[in-house]
């Protein structure tokens, strides 16, 4: 009796283990390429998404109207570690460089105090607001800070996910045409 039990159990186990592979194969083309993707969000050569969102002073900025400038597009959130970590480089950067590119800030967290967070940390360059997140979804904005460096065409020359410092900033900034 003991050993139908135990040759039942391992029949089953096999039958498992052969279905999920099989399973595994057939989905596994379209499931990899998906992912990636994913993981890597709009391709560096593709035409940056334009998108017009109101500023933290309430001013509204449009992407396209921006065409003929270099532009420095990050994003960001008030709780992330990573972002109030690369703030103080960004916003020594934009002292430095702030006539050669314009940087937006998109904050992804608006309904948390963003004044709050952009006074205590003496940030003046600016911040858009992504109320609806429509301009995080466009992007693909799968982690933050991510940030995207577009051309004077408006098209994407690279893309850093993670806190920059100053240094892959001006190094960034200085292959955009």
């Amino acid at each position: 009796m003991m050993k139908k039990i135990i040759a039942a159990v391992v029949l089953i186990s096999l039958l498992t283990v052969a279905i999920v592979q099989a399973m595994e194969k057939k989905t596994e083309p379209d499931s990899a390429s998906t992912t990636t993707a994913a993981k890597e969000g709009l391709a560096i050569g593709a035409k940056a998404p334009d998108f017009e969102l109101k500023t933290l002073t309430g001013e509204t900025v449009k992407l396209s109207s921006l065409k003929g400038k270099k532009v420095m597009l990050n994003f960001w959130a008030t709780w992330c570690p990573p972002c109030k970590a690369e703030m103080p480089e960004m916003e020594q950067f934009y002292k430095e460089k702030g006539k050669d590119i314009v940087i937006l800030a998109v904050n992804i967290d608006p309904q948390l105090d963003v004044q709050k967070f952009i006074d205590e940390n003496k940030i003046t360059f600016t911040i858009p607001l992504d109320t609806e997140d429509k301009v995080n979804g466009a992007y693909q904005v799968l982690s933050i800070p991510t940030t995207y460096f577009i051309d004077s065409n408006g098209i994407i020359q690279n893309k850093f996910t993670g806190a920059m410092t100053l240094d892959s900033m001006k190094d960034y900034s200085s292959k955009l045409k």
